[in-house]
């Protein structure tokens, strides 16, 4: 493989790989830093079994997200394998650092930039990925009806496959998607960019201090559904939360409806990982479903 890394490196670099070391990555994709000749780094993911647009719908999105103008930092792709099916993805490499006192309120007015990007419908030209599993993003012009069918139904079906799913969860999973106009306020909301996956893993303050986000499950969506995410897996400060709300303000009851948009994560979840979220998702349930 190094010899094929050097062949894509050299004509962009004017230089080939020195050393190599991994990195903390995620469950999905193996990473490390490819430190070239000339003291220049690289950042590679790689996957030995990925379906074969895996990558290329990555930088796809990658591409999408660098274009909001003022939006958060997003690292360039370099070059991926060439083939059929590639099994890896180099992309800039950005040194992060420590969150300083002002890190939460930078990366607020990124995301809100980044959430006025617009277009017609919810979905994507394209699917991409949520983790390793298929993300289908098929156009709506009903903000309610595109997470119905794409986020919550989709993963629930998957979840039936695969036999995690309970009759009585899916019930209260039915109840739930014939009710959810009344627990969505989209009144005045336009479909947003969203990063799509944004838990505390996928972002950093990179050496200047600026927010940085990476592997992306983009598309055009509810924005309060990326917001709702960074409060999933832990929070971030509230001063995060008031200047986004003061720079690009929710309708009321956003505190009321997170649950919901990080239902579709927690199913994700069962469907990645197993049958110990399914307590998770019956929680969620049991708050909007008596």
């Amino acid at each position: 493989m190094k010899d094929e890394l050097n062949e894509l490196l050299e004509p962009i670099f004017g230089a080939t790989i020195e050393s190599s070391y991994p990195t903390g990555g995620g469950s999905i994709n193996q990473t490390q830093v490819l430190k070239l000749t000339n003291g220049e780094r690289v950042f590679m993911k790689q996957n030995s079994n990925p379906p074969s647009d895996f990558f290329l719908a990555e930088i796809k999105g990658l591409q999408l997200l660098a274009q909001a103008k003022n939006g958060p930092r997003i690292p360039k792709p370099v070059a991926v394998q060439s083939g059929p099916r590639p099994t890896f993805l180099l992309l800039e490499y950005i040194e992060n650092s420590s969150e300083d006192n002002n890190f939460a309120e930078r990366l607020a007015l990124s995301l809100a930039e980044l959430h006025r990007t617009t277009q017609e419908n919810y979905g994507l030209e394209y699917d991409n990925y949520i983790g390793s599993t298929p993300q289908k993003n098929s156009l709506h012009k009903d903000g309610v009806q595109f997470f119905r069918d794409q986020r919550i139904d989709f993963q629930r079906k998957l979840a039936r496959q695969k036999g995690l799913l309970p009759s009585s969860i899916d019930k209260k999973l039915d109840s739930l998607c014939d009710n959810l106009k009344k627990f969505l306020n989209l009144s005045g909301e336009k479909p947003a960019l969203i990063h799509g996956d944004l838990w505390s893993g996928n972002y950093f303050p990179d050496s200047q201090g600026m927010p940085c986000i990476f592997d992306p499950a983009v598309y055009y969506g509810l924005r309060e559904a990326d917001l709702a995410m960074t409060e999933l897996f832990g929070r971030l400060p509230q001063k995060f939360y008031d200047v986004y709300h003061e720079t690009f303000p929710m309708n009321p009851g956003y505190s009321e409806r997170k649950d919901l948009y990080n239902l579709y994560h927690l199913l994700n979840h069962l469907n990645l990982f197993g049958s110990s979220y399914l307590s998770s998702v019956q929680q969620v349930l049991q708050r909007y479903i008596n």
